[in-house]
């Protein structure tokens, strides 16, 4: 199953994760779906601004998370 998310994360916000207080994020989907994933996953898609764009979020049929990928 996949999963369309928008984030918005400023960077002030990241440093949470980085000082460990929050490992996990909570997004909803387009649709409605509530979702919460390891926040390890959004490292590679951080800038100086956080982390801003539309994310394809995958998983497989244990709903357990497969892929997380940028689409724009």
């Amino acid at each position: 199953m996949h999963y369309i998310l928008d984030i918005d994360i400023p960077r002030d916000e990241l440093l949470k994760f980085y000082a460990g207080t929050a490992r996990q994020v909570t997004a909803v989907a387009r649709g409605g779906v509530r979702l919460a994933f390891p926040a390890t996953v959004l490292q590679p898609h951080v800038t100086d601004d956080g982390v801003r764009g539309t994310f394809r979020l995958i998983t497989g049929g244990d709903r357990k998370l497969r892929a997380f990928e940028r689409v724009r």
